[in-house]
């Protein structure tokens, strides 16, 4: 049995995407809003300083998470349960939209 059989596929693979997609955003971030590419969320596409914003952020957020995750793909090498592996793998897709929106909501609180 070869060790590549052991390694957990989803997080290399997510890891390795988001890593690649937060780079390719953070180095060509969309100038205008836009519904194609970029970070499309109500909130960031409210004003163009939100989108700004969000469009380094969240690639930001892509990269730092990719990172994070990509680790878990060795975790099968340890007879790790891959089900476990997988849950973390599907939390971790969505904390770097809440944490994205988290910021945006800091950052352009509105004033009482």
């Amino acid at each position: 049995m070869e060790w590549t059989e052991n390694i957990n596929q989803l997080p290399l693979l997510t890891g390795s995407i988001f890593i690649i997609a937060g780079f390719i955003m953070y180095r060509f971030p969309p100038k205008k809003i836009n519904m194609f590419y970029g970070y499309r969320t109500m909130n960031s596409m409210k004003t163009q300083e939100r989108w700004d914003f969000s469009q380094k952020y969240s690639a930001k957020e892509l990269m730092k998470f990719g990172g994070i995750i990509l680790p878990f793909c060795f975790l099968g090498l340890f007879d790790f349960p891959e089900n476990y592996i997988n849950i973390i793998v599907i939390f971790a897709v969505f904390i770097p939209i809440l944490t994205t929106e988290i910021a945006l909501r800091k950052k352009f609180a509105n004033p009482k």
